[in-house]
C-alpha cells in the first residue's frame, strides 16, 4: 500500500519539510522556508520570541500541506538551536499547542547517523570510505563512514548563525573555526582514524555545501538534481570566498544561485568548508543534496 509521509527537519537557520510517497518512493513535496530559529539566541534567555514566531509560522503552514496531501505518518526533529537553548522544551510544547506538530529534539550524534543515511541514498559512489560535513545553522557535524556505517562522529559549535551573531569579524570567525577543528583532528588522532578521515572522499551536505554548487553552476534556479555529486574543487570555493567577501549582504543576493537569506551566513559557511578542506588536506569535495531531512523520511 502507498503511504504518505512526511520528515520535518527544523533547523538553527531553515526548517525543511519533506513529504513523499512510499512502496515504491516519491518525492511529492519539498518545501524549505528561512526561518532563523537561532537568531537572536543567548545563553541566558535561549530562542528569542521572534525567533520562535517565525518558526511557528513556517510550521503551520507545513501542518497544512501535510493535512492537504493526506499525511498519515510524520517524524519532525528540532537540532541545534533547540538542544541548546534553556526554554527549548517549553518551545517544544508551544509548537505542539500551536501547530499540533510532536517534534523530537535529537543529538549531535543522531544528527550525524540520519544525515549519513541521507547521503548514501544519492551518492554515486557508497562503498568507499566517507568524510561527512554537515554545516549547520547552529552547529557542524562531521562523520567517518565505511560502507555507510559511521565509525566516527562529532558535532562542533560552528554553524554559520551561531559564528555570524557570536563573532566580532572574518578574522576572529576564523580563529574560532581553526581551534574547533584542531581539536576534531586531535579526537580523530586518539581514536586512530585521523589518516583515514584524511584519506576519505569529502562529502558536503546542507546550505553551505548546496550553495556553494549552485554558485559554481552559476545556477538561476535551484535543481537539486544537478547538486547531486557535483565536485566542488578547493580552487574553486577560494574563487568563489574571494568573490563574495568584499560584497556586502545586499550585494550578494545579485550573485546567481545565492539563496535570499543566505546573504550574511555565507561566509561563516564558506570559511568553515576552507578550513576544513585546508587543515585535512583535501582537494575535493562532492556535494549531497539529500542529507538529515532524507534521512529522516527513509526511517518513517
Amino acid at each position: 500500500m502507498n503511504q504518505t509521509v512526511a520528515a520535518i527537519d527544523l533547523g538553527t537557520n531553515t526548517a525543511r519539510l519533506l513529504i513523499a510517497g512510499r512502496d515504491p518512493y516519491r518525492q511529492i513535496l519539498l518545501k524549505r522556508i528561512i526561518t532563523r530559529l537561532g537568531g537572536g539566541f543567548t545563553r541566558e534567555c535561549g530562542l528569542s520570541e521572534e525567533a520562535q514566531l517565525r518558526s511557528i509560522a513556517a510550521l503551520k503552514e507545513f501542518a497544512l500541506d501535510m493535512s492537504q496531501h493526506g499525511v498519515e505518518r510524520l517524524r519532525g526533529v528540532a537540532t541545534s538551536a533547540v538542544r541548546d537553548a534553556r526554554n527549548g522544551g517549553e518551545f517544544v510544547q508551544r509548537v505542539l499547542s500551536e501547530t499540533g506538530i510532536a517534534l523530537e529534539v535529537i543529538d549531535g550524534d543522531e544528527e550525524a547517523q540520519l544525515t549519513l543515511r541521507g547521503v548514501g541514498s544519492i551518492l554515486d559512489r557508497k562503498e568507499c570510505d566517507l568524510a561527512v560535513f554537515d554545516v549547520g545553522g547552529g552547529s557542524t557535524e562531521y562523520t567517518l563512514a565505511s560502507n555507510l556505517r559511521p565509525l566516527f562522529s562529532r558535532s562542533l559549535p560552528i554553524g554559520v548563525v551561531r559564528l555570524t551573531e557570536g563573532k566580532s569579524g572574518v578574522v576572529e570567525m576564523e580563529e574560532k573555526i581553526r581551534r574547533e577543528l584542531t581539536a576534531l583532528k586531535e579526537a580523530l588522532a586518539a581514536q586512530g582514524v585521523e589518516d583515514r578521515f584524511r584519506k576519505a572522499t569529502l562529502v558536503g551536505t546542507a546550505g553551505t555545501a548546496t550553495t556553494l554548487a549552485a554558485i559554481d553552476m552559476g545556477m538561476e534556479q535551484y535543481d537539486y538534481k544537478l547538486v547531486n555529486n557535483h565536485t566542488m574543487p578547493l580552487s574553486a570555493v577560494e574563487r568563489i570566498y574571494r568573490h563574495l567577501l568584499p560584497l556586502t549582504p545586499q550585494q550578494r543576493l545579485q550573485v546567481k544561485g545565492l539563496e535570499p537569506g543566505r546573504e550574511d551566513l555565507i561566509i561563516a559557511g564558506v570559511l568553515v568548508v576552507l578550513t576544513t578542506m585546508r587543515l585535512f588536506g583535501f582537494e575535493t569535495f562532492k556535494v549531497s543534496d539529500s542529507g538529515l531531512l532524507e534521512g529522516l523520511i527513509l526511517g518513517v
